[in-house]
């Protein structure tokens, strides 16, 4: 498949990285020669220097003949611009388009984004994917990391071990033995900064970071099995009253649980803001990092609290500051993947990344054919596959043990006709499956032949 990608940021490389590891001819434009030059050196694409909107730089990248554009520069107005003439001059088939004004992003639910209008195929809302993700954590404060598949029957759950969690030094498949009724499978275990997919054999150890697949039902019982206690958010408070935290609050005051809400925000125009589109909850305009300010939206007494400035360091000392005065979990927004080893360190609980979380969304739409869902791990380091499983796949008919899985990948769940099954290696897997895999990257296009993803690309 030939993809171009308009912007080498953060996101335009970690698709292009993606994308050019399983054997696509990619081409990414930006007007920042430093970025093409490091897109270029580091990854196996071709870099061009230019406005990605301009009809001759398109040209140069090769749309006449491409299959796929993702526009994912800074300006919504030029990924805008970027996709009206992949299609007026070089009609390529699927464009996809970062757009982050909210204004933008409430015209979904109208005609623009059409073929005879604004011709997006597929809108990615950083701001909007970030928020989800938050309001997820929530649902389980004391894990790192969750993420719903399999329409919300199952949830990945990220957990830190600690010394006292009850089954570290046990095999694997002791476990299994032990609970032989839970629905739930360690797919991944990152020790000593390096991930990799369990054998039965395996122990966990204290300070391991498992990856878990739960039945939604059993995810309290897994919890407190690995030693983390269970409770929903009632109180709440979110520092940052931007775009991520005002979609948040919403989302909290519409809830069923209709927990009580207070959001701090530092400037006094975007707190004003928050307050007018708010109804139930409290908006503080102050520091985050003030301890006055913490003690007013009553932090010692709050279930979470949420922190998502602009500012990735102001949101780890805040985080802090809030769990020093008593708050009993904390989020955090974090964009630098190299301060994630600060975290266990400084007792935040979880965190969220944009990078990760938007291409996640970007690359579902990529993969299409059999793929339902993809969810990225860490900075890249593998991912979490949700697929149909078609007739002509070639596990289509076999048990997992005859799949031909490769190591590094893992089999979390299985949903055949209505029902969710814990998958073992008798297991038989049928046409018309659906499938949850952990993969690690490198076996990830092996996964991808093994689903017949290549196959139905575009």
């Amino acid at each position: 498949m030939r993809v171009i990608i308009c912007g080498a940021g953060q996101v335009g490389w970690q698709i292009a990285w993606h994308l050019s590891g399983e054997s696509n001819d990619v081409t990414i434009i930006d007007n920042d020669p430093d970025l093409v030059r490091r897109a270029g050196d580091t990854l196996d694409v071709r870099g061009l220097h230019g406005f990605a909107s301009y009809p001759d730089v398109l040209e140069n990248a090769g749309a006449p003949d491409a299959d796929m554009i993702i526009a994912a520069t800074q300006s919504d107005e030029v990924n805008m611009v970027v996709c009206q003439v992949a299609h007026s001059v070089f009609s390529i088939p699927k464009k996809i388009a970062r757009l982050r004004a909210e204004s933008y992003l409430r015209a979904i639910d109208s005609n623009l984004y059409q073929r005879d209008h604004m011709p997006i195929d597929v809108v990615i809302s950083p701001e909007r994917e970030v928020a989800e993700a938050a309001l997820s954590r929530f649902r389980a404060p004391s894990a790192f990391d969750i993420e719903s598949f399999l329409d919300g029957e199952a949830e990945l759950l990220g957990i830190s071990l600690g010394e006292d969690c009850p089954v570290v030094n046990t095999p694997l498949k002791q476990l299994s033995e032990l609970f032989s009724t839970l629905r739930a499978v360690v797919v991944g275990v990152r020790r000593d900064k390096t991930i990799f997919a369990p054998k039965s054999a395996d122990q966990l150890l204290p300070h391991d970071d498992i990856y878990l697949m739960s039945h939604s039902e059993d995810v309290v019982r897994a919890l407190e099995i690995f030693g983390k206690s269970h409770s929903s958010t009632e109180r709440a408070v979110i520092i940052g009253g931007g775009s991520v935290g005002l979609a948040v609050a919403k989302a909290l005051e519409n809830s069923p649980d209709r927990a009580r809400v207070k959001v701090i925000e530092r400037n006094r125009q975007c707190a004003e803001l928050a307050a007018d589109a708010l109804e139930r909850t409290i908006v503080i305009n102050g520091d985050g990092l003030d301890r006055e300010i913490l003690a007013e939206a009553g932090i010692e007494k709050a279930d979470a609290v949420l922190c998502v400035t602009d500012d990735d360091k102001a949101n780890l000392l805040a985080a802090v500051r809030a769990k020093e005065a008593g708050c009993s979990a904390a989020i955090c927004l974090v964009n630098d993947h190299t301060l994630l080893p600060l975290l266990r360190p400084m007792r935040i609980d979880a965190h969220i990344n944009p990078r990760a979380t938007t291409v996640s969304s970007i690359l579902k739409h990529v993969r299409q054919g059999s793929v339902r869902a993809i969810y990225s791990i860490g900075d890249a380091e593998a991912e979490v596959i949700e697929a149909e499983v078609l007739s002509p796949s070639p596990i289509a008919g076999k048990t997992m043990r005859e799949a031909g899985f490769p190591d590094g990948a893992l089999v979390g769940a299985l949903r055949k006709g209505g029902d969710l099954i814990r998958p073992s290696g008798g297991t038989r897997i049928d046409e018309g499956d659906i499938i949850v895999i952990f993969a690690l990257k490198k076996v990830v296009p092996e996964v991808d032949r093994l689903l017949q993803v290549s196959l139905d690309y575009f």
